[in-house]
């Protein structure tokens, strides 16, 4: 699949739809008219890739819904260079996103058939987060933290802790919460021990799966 002008016009009018649903951010929406999202979905799908919707990706996965996507990061309140780990890296589309904002993208997902399919296409379209692992976004990532920004992208059961503790002092996590239905919530690290929370919504992700061993 290429890149075309009628792919730019399409992102172009995906942009117009976001900013309808209220996304303000004009760095998220450059973003969002930048990235070919077509490419990271399967080729029967390059007609709908520019709908307001999720589609199937490998291993029983979903690329999420492009509003979602634009929602989270504008909450995160990303600036350039800031530390960003990313919970469930998927297609690569979000991750793609962060990259254009110009963060230290750090991410993990947990599907190895998608971490491999993941790996190879960022290879292929020259997208280089800082590091680009396989493993469990429940514990995080201790080595490389604080992060000036946690963003999962599967639903929550519940916070998980190591997530909490590996924020800066300042530091955002952007996490839907929730088994059936999500609410989108934002936890700002405010002090070692405090911690401020808001809520934005309801959501639907496929759940963040924890591994047991």
């Amino acid at each position: 699949m290429k890149d075309t002008l009628k792919h730019r016009g399409m992102r172009n009018q995906l942009a117009n739809i976001l900013i309808a649903k209220g996304i303000k951010d004009q760095k998220v929406l450059d973003a969002v008219r930048t990235i070919p999202r077509h490419l990271f979905m399967d080729s029967s799908f390059e007609g709908h890739a520019y709908q307001d919707k999720a589609f199937p990706i490998a291993a029983e996965q979903t690329i999420s819904q492009p509003y979602t996507v634009a929602f989270q990061t504008e909450l995160l309140n990303i600036r350039p260079n800031q530390k960003i780990l990313e919970i469930g890296t998927g297609s690569g589309y979000q991750t793609a996103i962060l990259i254009y904002l110009k963060t230290k993208v750090f991410t993990i997902e947990r599907q190895l058939t998608l971490f491999k399919k993941t790996n190879i296409f960022f290879k292929k379209m020259g997208y280089r987060p800082k590091k680009f692992i396989f493993g469990d976004g429940y514990k995080g990532l201790s080595e490389e933290a604080p992060f000036d920004g946690i963003i999962v992208t599967a639903g929550a059961p519940e916070v998980p802790k190591a997530l909490m503790s590996q924020l800066k002092i300042g530091g955002r996590l952007v996490i839907p919460v929730g088994i059936d239905e999500q609410i989108m919530t934002v936890y700002q690290r405010k002090s070692e021990k405090e911690f401020e929370k808001k809520e934005y919504g309801s959501f639907r992700f496929v759940p963040l799966l924890e591994d047991k061993n």
